[in-house]
């Protein structure tokens, strides 16, 4: 016999609700909740499903434009890619989860995401990574970053789906908080979409997949909570993922949608069946009725609590049109997965939830999914914002050798090459990859299509935005778009994961707004609209928040994927060139970071309207085949650009004989971080017409050297570098991995 628990003020509090919450539950209902109704509200009213803190500021992202077929609100956004086909996309985090749990936490990280994509109708072809951690010489660190790349790999290789880039950026702010965000992205045909919601009085409800057990039970929650000393005990609410499960529940759907059974479908991510259920019935204007003693199980004796909220991964949740339900039934069967109908839609708009005859939840399903508190919170800048902006440069010396300033950044860990990393991920799996991990944005060959590419970036530098949000935000879409516009790309659309600290800090809210500001600003000037994210708020342990990290994922198009471009020099007597302008600007550096143990500054401002030029330039004369390589400037500023460019391609490094003239301080000019900057290398008789274009566009386009040679020399006034290529390879190829030896 069941016994559930009395409601008390003490209860709702460890629900997460406050006392005008609970008000509100009650006024809903028309009565007080019931303990299964309780645990609904928490995790469907919690920062982590309803975005309580953050859906007044994300209203002011653009959401729309020529491209744009889904935006926000579903489970992942799509664009149009022409020729009837569409790209599907997303981006999450994982971070609470992977810090308790690290390879768990990253792999169900995987697993979600990857549902998002094809719950929409997708085939999964292309994933990325963007991590951050504390310090390599703490074993804590290091052991979260093993667990966590295992994690990713032992996921994403299991399911055939390739990972093919991403960035990592270490720093002591997130040794209490590391961040996993992940991004996946399908490709499908425009006219096979298929979105969560339901519909069809009697329609039934199937669920499909893996049994439901007592993992993840208050995952939301908890991703909704800062941590304490507590948090390591939690691995009850991480999930346990099954990719082989996965990869089944995968092929299986993608089989289902070449039929018209389907009315809607919905991945079982955070809340369960909770989340599944009352989303649906929101968004179709309609009610779900479902019964918890048809739900597959593989725990004995688990209440109808722990059922709704639940997180058991690679599960679904499908509305199908009434008389396919065996058919429907016979697919998943037929792949060895879970399949029991377990409810039916009706037209009452009530999310009900029964065992047997007993009715467990009965609640208004719009409210429950779409009314939940919104809190337009306080923010403020920080009182030390301003110190922390101040940086005397005249009290900063210059460096003795820049040769060897230029190696320590090389291999840094988050400038230097991370084969240790890539290595363990399957990136050619599909074999639809063009371009590999270690360029500027990676290259996915559109399946399909004869000549269709996608290029994708994932790109956030935190030290920039904790020193000033706004900038930060808007370099985080200009240096994404950047980047795929290196690769020969035109940008589309960016989906985000905005990871910041306890949103109850004025100061902490104040980062979030001012970033978001950033970012909608730059995705307006740029044309790249924003099609859904995540928000994960609470990043925090022990009043000590992570660094602001609004991570954007780009997406761009390239009508000829074999028009792409990549970074690395490849002709020995190619003209190097830059294009755009060398600034006195050291603020938020790697070099001040690295070098002189600071952390201060502004960071280097952006004009958008130059910023939207250098782009539109830069597909252009890839476009017109005129250049060689194309690599965009940013972490250690030019002079690792040139090193990169030297070092980074498949075949033997090339040199390179650079002279520098800018009236800019040495360091800044080598190691500043100026925006909108590209270098170029060209073969000689394109260079008339590359100066013409600029030309006309306005735009400072400088020779500065010229490819050969076994070494990198540079001249930049009274400063110089002269490295070997092969002390400058093993600086930066081999300096990762031997943190992993230790």
């Amino acid at each position: 016999m069941r016994s559930d628990p009395e409601i008390t003020p003490g209860l709702v509090a460890e629900h997460g609700l406050t006392p005008e919450d609970f008000e509100r539950v009650k006024e809903i209902l028309g009565r007080e909740p019931t303990f299964t109704e309780l645990g609904i509200f928490s995790v469907m009213w919690s920062e982590h499903c309803s975005y309580k803190s953050s859906k007044i500021h994300l209203q002011k992202l653009p959401t729309s434009g020529p491209a744009i077929v889904q935006g926000p609100g579903e489970n992942a956004g799509i664009v149009d890619i022409g020729d009837g086909m569409v790209a599907v996309f997303k981006m999450e985090s994982h971070n609470h989860p992977s810090f308790i749990e690290p390879y768990q936490g990253a792999a169900t990280g995987v697993g979600g995401i990857l549902r998002d994509i094809f719950t929409m109708g997708a085939r999964c072809i292309a994933s990325m990574d963007s991590l951050r951690f504390g310090p390599l010489d703490q074993p804590r660190n290091r052991y979260l970053v093993e667990g966590v790349v295992a994690g990713i790999a032992g996921y994403g290789n299991c399911m055939g789906v390739p990972t093919v880039g991403g960035e990592m950026f270490f720093d002591e702010s997130y040794n209490g908080n590391p961040l996993v965000n992940v991004f996946n992205l399908g490709i499908a045909r425009g006219d096979q979409i298929f979105l969560g919601r339901a519909g069809g009085v009697g329609n039934p409800v199937i669920y499909v997949g893996s049994k439901t057990g007592r993992d993840g039970i208050h995952g939301a929650t908890m991703a909704s909570e800062e941590f304490d000393e507590t948090s390591a005990e939690r691995r009850p609410t991480v999930q346990v993922g099954d990719p082989f499960t996965e990869k089944l529940l995968m092929e299986a759907c993608l089989e289902l949608f070449k039929t018209d059974y389907v009315v809607g479908i919905q991945d079982m991510g955070a809340a369960g069946l909770t989340c599944s259920t009352c989303e649906m019935a929101s968004r179709g204007d309609a009610g779900v009725e479902i019964d918890l003693g048809k739900v597959p199980q593989r725990e004995e004796g688990m209440v109808p609590y722990e059922l709704m909220l639940s997180e058991s991964q690679e599960r679904m949740l499908i509305v199908a049109h009434k008389g396919t339900e065996g058919k429907v039934l016979e697919i998943f069967r037929k792949w060895d997965l879970e399949a029991e109908i377990i409810g039916v839609v009706t037209d009452d708009r009530m999310m009900r939830v029964r065992l047997g005859d007993e009715i467990l939840a009965e609640i208004p399903a719009h409210p429950l999914a779409e009314e939940g508190p919104v809190c337009d919170r306080p923010y403020a800048r920080p009182e030390g914002q301003d110190e922390l902006q101040r940086l005397d440069l005249e009290a900063i010396g210059l460096p003795d050798d820049f040769g060897d300033v230029l190696l320590r950044l090389l291999a840094s860990p988050g400038i230097a090459r991370k084969d240790w990393v890539w290595g363990q991920y399957d990136h050619m799996v599909r074999i639809n990859t063009v371009v590999l991990p270690g360029s500027d944005a990676s290259v996915i060959r559109v399946p399909g299509s004869e000549k269709k590419g996608i290029a994708l970036s994932s790109d956030c530098n935190p030290l920039h935005c904790w020193l000033d949000p706004r900038e930060g935000g808007k370099a985080a879409v200009a240096e994404a778009a950047r980047n795929v516009v290196c690769a020969g790309a035109r940008p589309l659309a960016i989906t985000n994961c905005l990871n910041f600290g306890n949103p109850e800090r004025p100061d902490i809210m104040w980062q979030f707004v001012e970033a978001v500001e950033g970012l909608g600003e730059a995705c307006r000037a740029l044309g790249t609209p924003v099609t859904g994210g995540n928000v994960s708020f609470y990043n925090e342990t022990l009043g000590t928040g992570v660094m602001p990290t609004p991570t954007v994922g780009m997406v761009g198009l390239l009508d000829d994927v074999f028009r792409h471009m990549t970074q690395w020099f490849r002709n020995e007597g190619d003209l190097v060139l830059l294009l755009g302008e060398n600034r006195e600007e050291l603020g938020g550096t790697e070099y001040l970071r690295v070098v002189h143990g600071l952390k201060k500054g502004l960071p280097p401002r952006i004009d958008l309207e130059f910023e939207k030029r250098i782009q539109e330039f830069t597909m252009a004369v890839i476009g017109a085949g005129l250049v060689s390589s194309a690599h965009d400037c940013s972490e250690g500023g030019l002079a690792v650009a040139l090193a990169e460019s030297c070092l980074s391609g498949p075949d033997a490094p090339l040199g390179a004989r650079v002279e520098l003239r800018d009236d800019v301080r040495p360091d800044a000019l080598l190691f500043g971080e100026t925006q909108s900057r590209i270098v170029f290398s060209v073969p000689a008789e394109t260079l008339e017409d590359m100066q013409a274009r600029a030309s006309v566009q306005s735009l400072p386009l400088a020779v500065i050297g010229t490819v050969g040679g076994g070494s990198l020399r540079v001249t930049a006034g009274s400063a110089r570098i002269d490295i070997d290529l092969d002390a400058m390879n093993a600086a930066w190829r081999e300096s990762f991995a031997a943190n992993f030896r230790k």
